[in-house]
């Protein structure tokens, strides 16, 4: 869309969305978020799968434009209800590599973690949630990428695979179930840790 035709969609003035594009950190007041998630929701999925590339590209872009000292830091978001826990199935170019993870997106410099954590669950599958609180860090084994754990509770929401350009599928599976899905070699031992206690 133009910057014309948001400002329209959302009922507000361009000079609005033009300052969402020139300053993107920004943060958006609650109610204009909820237009925005709104416009999303009603959006066709060829939309939705051009706006999860876009911001994929986007991301890859500046950490590509980053100095090489930048450590690429993932914020990990380990959600679960009363007796589940949500997972995603990332969507490789390689067709033999689908791999069940959690929601994860990656943090830009000086960005906060636990905001990332939260709103790519949103992003990714539909569940609104809370950080707990942290699991802890690490250099992913296999990634080689600085990971941050957080523990998060659900709140609301039905889950939904909601970025079909980077997952085949969102789902909660039951705790118990976990290493049908993620080896338990693979698992950051803390995970498993919160995952055994009591809900």
């Amino acid at each position: 869309m133009s910057q014309d035709e948001m400002a329209a969609l959302i009922g507000v003035a361009k000079r609005t969305v033009a300052a969402w594009h020139e300053r993107p950190a920004i943060v958006i007041r609650p109610e204009l978020q909820r237009a925005l998630d709104t416009a999303y929701e009603r959006a066709d999925e060829s939309v939705k799968v051009r706006f999860a590339r876009q911001l994929r590209a986007d991301d890859r872009a500046e950490i590509e434009a980053a100095p090489s000292s930048v450590t690429l830091t993932v914020a990990i978001a380990v959600v679960t209800n009363e007796t589940d826990v949500l997972l995603v199935c990332r969507r490789e170019d390689d067709p033999n590599g689908i791999t069940w993870q959690f929601p994860a997106g990656i943090v830009k410099p000086g960005g906060n973690s636990r905001t990332v954590a939260i709103r790519e669950t949103l992003a990714e599958t539909g569940i609104h949630a809370s950080v707990v609180r942290e699991l802890g860090s690490r250099i992913h084994p296999i990634t080689g990428v600085f990971c941050e754990y957080f523990l998060c509770l659900y709140l609301t929401g039905r889950v939904e695979n909601r970025d079909t350009a980077e997952n085949v599928d969102a789902v909660w599976i039951p705790r118990q179930r976990l290493d049908d899905f993620i080896p338990a070699d693979r698992l950051y031992p803390p995970i498993q840790q919160a995952l055994n206690e009591e809900p």
